[in-house]
């Protein structure tokens, strides 16, 4: 009998990359407004992809120390920094460093939503299942999309990776959401649109998984085969239903 939800947030219950990309557009315009001869697109898709850890090697010896030793704002204001710089901009402030980070992240809060129809799904399936967010990434950015959507009038717990001692798809942090919801793992089932993380988490927790494809293709080498698949968030009420249903 299914008795527990746990759900990702980013991609799954909510459309982060829409809200993303109207944040990256934004902060190409005020860049490309402010700094003559910056290519704002450029410096707003890297800064997108630094923020998501998409480093290269010398990125990494270079931020993860700013992370470790002072926190994640620290690297996002250094990261502001280094990509104009790259572009000729070797001025810059901490305050309009700090305006531009500002900016992206009031713009992407502004923009972040559940995908159509998911708050009314999460209404009506807490009265059937104890519902639990578990989403990896920092408090910094986390917290205030959690509380952008109200996520905790929505659901019954609340697990942020960065507040634990590690991230999906570490089994530990399903453990956890499997005591807080009060059950066991084959009474569970885990959504969420990351191979790596979401599903083999819970494969590793023996928890049943239903992967959000989002049109990625099924990466044969990572050997990670989801028990469910939808295509679109807008498919997982059927599906759950369904599953609860049997």
């Amino acid at each position: 009998m299914l008795k527990a939800l746990f759900l990702d947030m980013d991609e799954t219950l909510c459309d982060t990359h829409g809200a993303n990309m109207r944040a990256q557009c934004l902060m190409a315009e005020e860049v490309a407004q402010r700094f003559d001869g910056v290519d704002g697109p450029r410096f707003a898709k890297e800064y997108v992809a630094g923020i998501y850890r998409e480093w290269s090697g010398a990125q990494r010896a270079r931020y993860m120390p700013i992370i470790e030793t002072q926190n994640e704002e620290a690297f996002r204001l250094q990261l502001i920094r280094d990509l104009l710089a790259e572009q000729g901009v070797d001025q810059l402030s901490d305050d309009d460093a700090k305006a531009l980070q500002l900016k992206f992240d009031a713009d992407r809060i502004e923009a972040f939503a559940f995908y159509p129809g998911i708050a009314d799904f999460l209404v009506k399936a807490r009265k059937l299942f104890t519902l639990v967010v578990i989403t990896n990434g920092p408090e910094f950015s986390q917290i205030p999309k959690l509380e952008a959507v109200n996520m905790a009038d929505f659901v019954d717990h609340i697990i942020i990776g960065g507040q634990e001692p590690a991230q999906k798809p570490c089994t530990s942090i399903f453990e956890k959401a499997l005591k807080l919801a009060g059950c066991e793992a084959h009474e569970a089932v885990h959504v969420g649109d990351s191979l790596s993380a979401d599903i083999k988490g819970a494969h590793n927790s023996g928890i049943t998984s239903v992967w959000i494809q989002h049109q990625q293709p099924l990466d044969a080498e990572m050997g990670i085969n989801p028990h469910h698949t939808v295509l679109h968030p807008s498919e997982i009420p059927a599906l759950i239903y369904d599953l609860h249903e049997r």
